[in-house]
């Protein structure tokens, strides 16, 4: 029945409603007559204009307070003040008249009685309307659960629940001991610590997290409080859409992953961010990947002139270059876009694209960096992570480019395996450059090189969470490839934006490394996310749990701790998260030699070679011996 009405089309709906509002007009006129005169009223004369003018009069008030446009299943506190509002008008008219034609048989106080049946019988026809077609009259929903937070978010995070009819309101949450003991819209407020026992005696299944101010730090404690819990965390959805009453359980967001690693992050310094880009000429490098694009959204905000985007995946070019131009319309960015597609190994297309442009500022992303695909594919991974950097330096040196910016790696840091070595080399290529004489000072008649070191970050194409989520969705297992496996994590904006303000600091040749936090052990990171899904980890100690989690050993060239720095003793800037390190590299006479040297092995497809060169060239990086089978089949 409920949908075959909600199946009406706008205009029916309306007419039936105001056909309902006369017939509530005739009955309040009644009860107020049979009210006033302390009989069961029959009308007879004058008192027939009283009943058609309560009839009609309401009318063309109700139509200017839009009373006729509301959604009623989503009808709320608001929707009951404007019809409040309305009666209130309507009464003072019907008082009016009643005053100034003063028939004959007609109490004077009925201009007072009947608005004030009238406004609850109305008020009570809202409501059912509500209750009925949002189907809050079904006996429960899918689940119970409970809303973290019992101010403004909360309560709507609430109403939007309820009116969703998929779940059952069980209470509020807050941390504020005067609300507690405390009841919204007949809902009672809890202490943060009886959740537990809520969850024993009253089968709550899913905790709402409706804390839009709350810090990220406070977020993750509470998330980490209810860690051993067998339910499951949600945050809200956007605030649009809370907003707009048409929310249900589909739409509140699983926890991000920052709720659960992340820290609060530290506010930009705007003069820093704005230095190498307002008004100016940007060009990004791998534009279309996690860090190129987030670079791309912040970089418009800061209004250069010019935002030259570049990159050889087809897709991912038109897709950031589509979102930034979106971001453009939203916020009246005036900044002209211009998506290039080409490669970084593609010398005489970077020529055309530095040539006809005339950037600024480079911030160079575009690498290969999956560790095993490079490992398996190291040729590839030089020819792109090392040349591709070259080519780019050089042209920003030919070109007068004030400032380039190499996006680079922890795994850059002793490692262990090809793509990490080709990361440091990129570095070397940089160093060296910068050290040349006169080439590397910032300002009109040089290119200021530096580069920015950091972590994984959380989210990217490369990063372990969308595959435990995946997983998850799934039924899982999770799979790690290492119990003692360590990472760094940092979540893409703030990653962004460091890069960004650490390459306004850069005096040429710097080596900045970002703040990183704590290291987390994946497999910790394995197990949060399971919990926190309402899941439980299926081990030894629990044999009947849900989600197993899989060692399925370490990747060729994996390594289980990374690290920032080659030295020691980082040097602090201006920025908090932010320091430099002080790391050795060759002269660019010698470093040149040995890049001959790696250019003709890559060429010769000869894995050996290369791994003796990046051996030879980048400190703590062991060559092992090539794969023979990879070898021939490369050569």
């Amino acid at each position: 029945m409920q949908s075959s009405v909600l199946s009406w089309p706008r205009v029916v709906k309306s007419l039936v409603v105001l056909a309902l509002d006369m017939l509530l007009a005739l009955v309040a006129t009644w009860l107020a007559f049979t009210l006033r005169l302390d009989a069961l009223h029959k009308p007879e004369g004058l008192q027939w204009l009283v009943y058609g003018l309560t009839a009609t009069l309401f009318v063309p008030v109700f139509v200017r307070f839009g009373l006729y446009r509301a959604i009623f299943r989503y009808t709320g506190q608001a929707a009951l003040v404007a019809t409040a509002k309305a009666i209130a008008v309507y009464g003072g008219l019907l008082l009016a008249i009643l005053l100034w034609q003063q028939w004959l048989g007609v109490p004077r106080s009925l201009g007072i009685l009947q608005p004030l049946i009238f406004v609850l019988l109305v008020g009570a026809s809202r409501a059912f309307a509500r209750f009925w077609l949002a189907g809050l009259g079904t006996l429960g929903g899918q689940g119970r659960f409970l809303v973290f937070g019992a101010g403004t978010a909360g309560v709507q995070t609430a109403s939007a629940m309820g009116i969703s009819g998929q779940f059952d309101l069980v209470g509020f949450v807050d941390d504020d001991a005067s609300k507690v003991g405390r009841s919204i819209n007949g809902v009672r407020v809890y202490s943060a610590t009886s959740i537990a026992k809520l969850v024993a005696e009253h089968g709550v299944s899913d905790v709402l997290l409706a804390l839009p101010s709350a810090s990220r730090t406070r977020r993750k404690e509470i998330i980490e409080s209810l860690r051993a819990l067998p339910i499951h965390i949600r945050t809200l959805p956007d605030w649009a859409d809370l907003a707009s009453g048409r929310v249900t359980v589909q739409d509140f967001k699983e926890l991000d992953i920052e709720d659960l690693l992340g820290r609060d992050p530290v506010p930009p310094n705007a003069q820093l961010l704005a230095r190498n880009l307002a008004n100016k000429v940007v060009l990004v490098t791998g534009a279309g990947g996690s860090i190129g694009s987030e670079l791309c959204r912040q970089i418009v905000a800061e209004h250069p002139r010019q935002l030259l985007l570049l990159d050889h995946n087809e897709f991912g070019l038109y897709a950031v270059h589509q979102e930034l131009q979106g971001i453009g319309v939203t916020h009246g960015l005036e900044v002209e876009l211009v998506p290039l597609l080409g490669s970084v190994t593609d010398t005489h297309r970077l020529a055309e694209v530095f040539d006809h442009y005339h950037p600024h500022t480079v911030y160079h992303a575009a690498a290969y960096k999956h560790v095993p695909l490079v490992e398996s594919n190291p040729a590839q991974g030089i020819v792109n992570n090392v040349f591709g950097t070259l080519n780019v330096a050089q042209a920003a040196l030919v070109h007068g480019v004030s400032s380039f910016v190499l996006v680079s790696t922890d795994k850059a840091v002793r490692p262990t395996n090809v793509m990490g070595a080709s990361k440091r080399m990129a570095e070397l290529v940089l160093q060296a450059l910068a050290a040349q004489p006169g080439s590397t000072s910032a300002g009109p008649v040089g290119t200021c090189f530096s580069m920015v070191r950091f972590g994984n970050v959380l989210g990217s194409s490369g990063s372990v969470v969308p595959l435990f989520r995946r997983q998850l969705a799934m039924g899982g297992p999770l799979t790690v490839t290492h119990a003692d496996i360590t990472r760094y994590f940092m979540t893409i904006p703030e990653a962004a934006q460091l890069v960004l303000q650490a390459g306004a600091m850069a005096t040429g040749g710097d080596v900045f490394v970002l703040d990183m936090g704590e290291p987390v052990r994946i497999v910790d990171l394995a197990r949060r996310m399971i919990e926190l899904s309402g899941l439980r980890v299926r081990d030894e100690a629990q044999p009947d749990g849900d989600v197993a989690i899989v060692l399925t050993g370490l990747r060729p060239g994996e390594k289980l701790f990374e690290e920032l720095l080659i030295g020691d003793q980082p040097a602090p800037t201006v920025h908090p998260r932010i320091m430099k390190a002080h790391e050795d590299f060759l002269e660019w006479p010698a470093l040149e030699l040995e890049l001959t040297a790696l250019r003709a092995a890559t060429v010769d497809g000869d894995v050996h070679r290369i791994k003796t060169v990046l051996g030879k060239c980048v400190q703590g990086y062991a060559s092992p011996a090539a794969d023979p089978l990879m070898t021939s089949a490369l050569s």
